[in-house]
């Protein structure tokens, strides 16, 4: 028993080991559910196994050992009852021949006669060193000789091999009297190659089923977890924006629902991006971002903030309505304010309404930019050259063109959601705004006119190429303005504007 507890303990410590080494050196940072699933199922067939094959040896060793003692105490107690007159009538020589015909026997490795007085009478094979008093000493028990005893040893083969043997001792009583004790040496070999053959079988069915196990486990949860890898490839396009990904198969389990909660997800997120993508060309999109994002929170009301506006209007375009039908005025109008969108792109500017034909765009917001004031300026400049080329484009396709005139402006203005609950507008208003259109009235065809509190800022002024232009009353402003005249930008940084007007125009927006 001690050797087949060695045995479990060693392969029990051999798994763990393996099972340690498994983990540290292959187990990924990802590892997939249909593998996990693979190895509890492993693990629990493996567990079962081992406890099945442990119950198993435990019972079967119980049995053998039992069914050895039934054996061995009827052949010792039909030795002691046999022996008993022949030990009285001192015949050595049938004692003999019992002990030989005993030793003839398989599994029998010797057997002794003891006088009561320890001596012994007749032996053959092998039997335990010491007297009978010593042997019983051993198994504990002198008090009561009466008893039968067992006793474990080991014994040597001449060729060295270590055998097993159990010794049972049994009283010779003759009329109440012990007249000596007989002892027979049985191999315990059989049992315990039994056992052995026993544990082999068991340990290769064990792995047999764990490898069986393997496969079948692995195939079972790749097919449980197939419907979660449909999930998370799903879940993986949603976040990239793909929302016209869809999960076909139906189910009529929990992930049936979770599949048709996720196409609900994905439909729900891509109407809310065709209403975000329409709702943008009314708005600009950033506007559009936070209003989809914060349904919630959208309310009436607004904050100051420090920021820059131009107002584009085209010159003459009431005379130009008149003689043209309307369709091709409206065809002309998106085709210009198509490019100066674009324009105003480049340098973080919002378009924030088109007011007839007057282009608004602010800058700094609903975005902060600490640079407002010179992505103004800088965009305004590259408008008024962008609509040269595109002029010297449309005519010579005999195309109708405009010119433009701008104003601009900076300062604090109040920006947000402004109008009343059944219809509002994100825009800004306020005296600086006003002034930026007041310029724009004054301004002459294709020119930039600015204040003089903007042209002074030390940021601004070296940057470009400007002159003084007149000091006026504007309608609204109670002092004189002073102005400048825009003209361009200083040759340093002519080149990248020009750059980006061949940009927009190889983009080639639709009217």
């Amino acid at each position: 028993m001690i050797k087949l507890g060695n045995t479990l303990l060693f392969f029990l410590s051999r798994i763990s080991r393996m099972k340690n080494k498994l983990y540290h050196y292959l187990i990924p940072k990802h590892f997939p559910v249909a593998y996990k699933l693979a190895m509890i199922m492993t693990l629990l067939i493996s567990s079962g196994m081992i406890l099945l094959g442990l119950v198993i040896v435990n019972n079967q060793t119980h049995l053998l050992e039992k069914q050895m003692d039934r054996f061995a105490n009827t052949v010792i107690k039909q030795l002691a009852d046999n022996s008993k007159e022949l030990i009285m009538s001192d015949d050595v020589l049938s004692l003999m021949v019992i002990i030989n015909n005993l030793h003839s026997q398989d599994n029998i490795l010797g057997a002794t006669i003891y006088s009561n007085e320890g001596k012994t009478i007749s032996s053959s094979g092998v039997s335990p060193k010491g007297s009978i008093n010593d042997l019983l000493q051993q198994v504990k028990d002198t008090v009561d000789k009466r008893k039968y005893h067992q006793l474990q040893w080991q014994t040597y083969t001449s060729t060295g091999q270590a055998i097993q043997a159990t010794s049972y001792i049994s009283p010779i009583v003759f009329q109440n009297v012990v007249a000596g004790h007989a002892l027979i040496t049985f191999s315990t070999s059989e049992i315990e190659h039994t056992i052995s053959e026993m544990i082999n079988a068991i340990l290769t069915a064990t792995i047999i089923m764990i490898i069986l196990g393997i496969f079948v486990s692995l195939h079972m949860g790749l097919r449980i977890t197939k419907p979660l890898d449909s999930l998370m490839n799903a879940s993986h396009e949603i976040t990239e924006g793909n929302y016209h990904h869809h999960i076909v198969e139906r189910r009529n389990d929990e992930l049936g629902k979770l599949t048709d909660a996720l196409n609900s997800m994905a439909s729900g997120l891509l109407e809310k991006e065709k209403v975000e993508n329409v709702f943008s060309q009314y708005i600009s999109k950033s506007v559009a971002k936070k209003v989809m994002g914060n349904l919630e929170q959208v309310k009436l009301g607004g904050n100051y903030v420090n920021a820059s506006v131009i107002f584009a209007d085209i010159v003459g375009f009431t005379k130009l309505s008149e003689n043209y039908p309307p369709e091709k005025m409206a065809t002309m109008l998106n085709d210009y304010f198509s490019y100066i969108s674009l324009a105003c792109k480049m340098y973080k500017g919002t378009i924030d309404k088109y007011i007839g034909d007057c282009a608004m765009i602010v800058f700094g917001v609903p975005d902060q930019d600490s640079s407002h004031k010179l992505h103004a300026v800088y965009c305004a400049v590259m408008i008024q050259k962008l609509i040269e080329r595109i002029n010297i484009i449309r005519s010579s396709s005999n195309q109708m063109t405009v010119t433009f005139r701008i104003g601009i402006n900076s300062g604090n203005m109040l920006a947000g959601n402004l109008g009343s609950t059944e219809r509002m507008q994100y825009t800004v208003i306020g005296e600086s705004v006003n002034l930026a259109a007041r310029l724009q009235s004054i301004a002459e065809e294709n020119k930039i006119i600015v204040s003089s509190e903007f042209y002074d800022d030390p940021n601004i002024q070296w940057r470009l190429v400007a002159e003084k232009y007149k000091s006026i009353r504007l309608r609204g402003i109670k002092e004189k303005v002073t102005t400048y005249l825009i003209t361009d930008v200083i040759s340093l940084y002519q080149d990248n504007i020009d750059d980006q007007i061949d940009e927009v125009l190889r983009i080639k927006p639709a009217a």
